[in-house]
């Protein structure tokens, strides 16, 4: 980290090194920022993750519908996680887009707008699944045949996962543009966005396949996964590239 050397005065006895980071505001903000995004990356892949966990727990069975009555708090809290990965994820193209507007309004612009669509099917998804409450509440009191009550019930599970595919369909979609930006620009090495390129291509065939009918979208997953846990590390860590951030394409030896 550069240091101001600074003459050490009665009330700073013995700190005489003053971080440049809190004389220069704009480091500050840049720091602020990127951190910032960086905690709602990890915030969005873990509440997300933990909500799928409460609710398969729930629906994974064949039978499940029998017993959602007895586990209807742990159905209701994990889609209430799901949906709130929604603010979480908007949020974070939000804060993304003044950062991305400086090198490229239409990729801000694309960013943003497919981060909001996939939200929506996302949520749409979710208010699906919570939809298995009151179907298990109709077969309990005899108004809904327990196998048509379960029919219902699976199409709601299978409503929430094509929502779910064709969101993450938009979100590879989007993140493409938000990569080759970032690769572009060197807001992040180049490396890492390289490497986002080639998680997000991946994710968008395996969201497309498992659309058609190909269950190969989990493996196909991991890559994007890992790059978003890495990218969230780097910009808690080091932030976006102070040049690139103020508003300057970074060469490959600036890096």
């Amino acid at each position: 980290m550069t240091t101001i050397a600074t003459p050490p005065s009665l009330g700073d006895r013995g700190r005489g090194v003053v971080p440049i980071e809190a004389r220069d505001p704009r480091t500050g903000s840049r720091m602020w920022t990127s951190r910032l995004i960086g905690a709602l990356f990890l915030a969005g892949f873990l509440i997300y993750g933990a909500g799928s966990i409460l609710v398969n727990s729930v629906v994974g069975a064949p039978d499940f519908l029998a017993g959602v009555g007895a586990q209807q708090t742990i159905l209701a809290l994990g889609a209430f996680l799901m949906i709130a990965t929604s603010a979480v994820d908007i949020g974070k193209a939000v804060f993304f887009y003044p950062v991305l507007e400086r090198h490229g309004k239409r990729t801000a612009v694309a960013y943003l707008a497919t981060m909001v669509f996939e939200m929506a099917l996302m949520t749409v998804g979710v208010l699906a699944l919570l939809m298995i409450i009151p179907l298990a509440g109709q077969a309990d009191g005899g108004r809904l045949s327990p196998d048509a009550a379960q029919a219902l019930g699976s199409l709601a599970v299978d409503a929430n996962e094509t929502a779910y595919q064709i969101g993450q369909l938009s979100l590879a979609f989007g993140c493409l543009f938000l990569c080759a930006l970032l690769f572009r620009t060197g807001l992040v090495p180049r490396w890492l966005a390289g490497w986002g390129l080639i998680g997000y291509l991946l994710h968008l065939a395996g969201a497309a396949a498992e659309i058609f009918g190909a269950p190969i979208s989990l493996v196909l997953l991991i890559p994007g996964g890992i790059f978003e846990v890495t990218l969230a590390i780097w910009l808690l860590i080091k932030g976006f590239t102070p040049a690139a951030y103020d508003g300057s394409a970074v060469t490959q030896t600036d890096e």
